[in-house]
């Protein structure tokens, strides 16, 4: 895994969200570029679709409520079947790999939500990982963002 480096996210609140408002609807699109580095993160009330590249190489995240617990879901692309399955085997090994700095960046740059709601860090982590394989198509649960707080 590459260590998560703060200097190279960059966060965006878009359509009425805030650093602190609201819980949910609150979701989370995490794009990156190969060439530099960096990660985008976009914060708000429905999937940043416009940033997501024909790569789907994205991490797509959302607080949800389960009676009066909340926790997050995460959702990984592997394939929808335009993919053969070595593609769709590297592309979950690497998403498996990734996956713990995406959820420190998300973590980090989410930090003034964390703050004004501790509770947040105890939520679980349910990351979907979404195939036409069924060897790579699963649902998991991450543990929380505590172990991924910096």
């Amino acid at each position: 895994m590459t260590t998560f480096n703060p200097e190279k996210l960059s966060v965006e609140y878009k359509g009425g969200v805030t650093t602190t408002e609201p819980v949910i609807p609150r979701h989370y699109t995490l794009t990156h570029s190969d060439v530099t580095g960096e990660l985008f993160l976009a914060i708000g009330k429905q999937y940043a679709w416009d940033k997501i590249n024909p790569m789907r190489d994205e991490v797509l995240g959302e607080w949800k409520t389960n009676g009066t617990s909340l926790y997050y879901c995460v959702y990984v692309y592997i394939d929808q079947g335009e993919l053969n399955q070595n593609v769709a085997a590297k592309r979950a090994e690497i998403f498996r790999r990734e996956l713990p700095l995406a959820l420190s960046a998300i973590r980090y740059g989410d930090r003034s939500l964390f703050d004004a709601y501790p509770n947040l860090d105890h939520a679980s982590i349910i990351v979907t990982f979404m195939s036409t394989y069924p060897q790579f198509a699963s649902q998991e649960n991450w543990e929380n963002f505590r172990r991924f707080s910096k």
